[in-house]
C-alpha cells in the first residue's frame, strides 16, 4: 500500500472544496499546488490575500487561472478561521485545513456552538503511515488531541479510525489495543481498556472492524513475534490500526515512524462534521499533500 494511491483515489472523487483557514504559508500551499496539479481538489484560500498571492505566484506560476482556487482576504487569524470553518459548517467547502495559525485559533472555530463543526462526538487524529518495508498501511490513533481518553473516549477514537480506514479501502480493519503487556492487569488501565473494547467488538458494540488486546506492539505489528509468544489472534501481526493508550505513546511512536523508520505519513483528525487537515508545521509539503488526499477520501460526498 502507497501513499501516492491515496492520491490517485483522490482523484477519482469529484467536486470536493477544501477551506483553508490562513493560507499563506509556503508550505501548505505548495502542497495545494501540487493538489491542483493533481486535481486533488478545490481550494478557497482564506487570510492575507497579498502574501497568498504572492506565495503562489512564487511556487505555482500561472495557477491562479486553473478555476479551481480562489483567495478570500481575512484582516486576522481569528477572522480566516471562522470564515473557513463557517464555509464547511454551510456546505461551501467539504474539509477543513489549518494554514498558519495556532491549533487553538482553529479549534476554537471548530467548536464553536453556531457555525462550528461538533457532532458530539470525540476529535482525534488518525495518521496513516507508509513504512518502508512494510506491507500494509500502519494506522496510528490518537497521537495529538486526546491526552489521556477514558473507556468512551477510546471506543469513540477507534470509531473515528475505523471510518478513516474505511475510506481508504479497508473494508474490516484489524485493531490492537496497545499497551506494554498482552495480559490483563488489574494494576494497568490500558489492558483493562483494551479487554473491554476487545469484548464489546465481539458483542456487536463497535462494528466494522476486528478487535483484539491488549497487545504490545511487536505482537501486533510482527507475526514472528505474536508466534514466539504463543499468541493465537486474529490481529496479533497484522494489526491495521494501532490504538494507543495516551498521548505520550502515540507521539513518540508517531515520531518514531517518521525519524528512524523514515516513514511517509497523511493524518486527519476526524470525528467532526468534516474531516480537518491539522498538519504540524514541521511536516513537510509532501507529508501536507498526503494528509490532504486523506481528507478527501474521507469527505462525506
Amino acid at each position: 500500500m502507497k501513499l501516492t494511491n491515496l492520491i490517485k483515489k483522490a482523484t477519482g472523487r469529484s467536486h470536493v472544496t477544501v477551506a483553508v483557514a490562513a493560507a499563506e504559508d509556503e508550505e501548505v500551499l505548495e502542497a495545494i499546488v501540487e493538489a491542483v496539479n493533481h486535481r486533488l481538489a478545490r481550494f478557497l484560500l482564506f487570510g492575507n490575500q497579498e502574501k497568498i498571492l504572492q506565495i503562489l505566484s512564487e511556487k505555482g506560476g500561472n495557477i491562479q487561472e486553473s478555476g479551481v482556487l480562489d483567495v478570500v482576504d481575512s484582516s486576522t487569524q481569528e477572522e480566516a478561521a471562522k470564515a473557513a470553518v463557517k464555509a464547511v459548517h454551510t456546505g461551501a467547502a467539504d474539509v477543513l485545513m489549518k494554514g498558519n495559525i495556532p491549533t487553538s485559533t482553529i479549534l476554537k472555530a471548530v467548536l464553536h456552538k453556531d457555525y462550528g463543526l461538533r457532532t458530539g462526538n470525540v476529535l482525534s487524529h488518525v495518521a496513516v503511515f507508509e513504512v518502508p518495508d512494510y506491507d500494509r498501511f500502519v494506522i496510528v490513533t490518537d497521537a495529538a488531541m486526546n491526552i489521556a481518553p477514558g473507556l468512551q473516549e477510546k471506543m469513540q477514537i477507534l470509531n473515528n479510525a475505523v471510518k478513516v480506514a474505511n475510506s481508504i479501502g479497508i473494508d474490516t480493519p484489524k485493531v490492537a489495543p496497545i499497551a506494554a503487556v498482552e495480559m490483563v492487569n488489574p494494576a494497568m488501565q490500558a489492558t483493562l481498556d483494551a479487554a473491554a473494547l476487545t469484548q464489546m467488538n465481539h458483542r456487536g458494540q463497535i462494528h466494522n472492524c476486528i478487535v483484539d488486546g491488549p497487545l504490545a506492539l511487536d505482537n501486533a505489528i510482527s507475526i514472528h513475534a505474536a508466534e514466539h509468544k504463543g499468541i493465537t489472534s486474529a490481529v496479533a501481526g497484522q494489526a491495521d490500526i494501532l490504538l494507543v493508550p495516551t498521548i505520550e505513546v502515540g507521539n513518540a511512536l508517531y515520531k518514531s515512524l517518521v525519524y528512524f523508520a523514515k516513514a511517509e505519513v497523511g493524518a486527519v483528525i476526524a470525528g467532526a462534521s468534516a474531516p480537518i487537515v491539522l498538519t504540524s508545521r514541521a511536516d513537510s509539503a509532501k507529508s501536507k499533500l498526503y494528509s490532504l488526499a486523506l481528507a478527501v477520501c474521507s469527505a462525506n460526498k
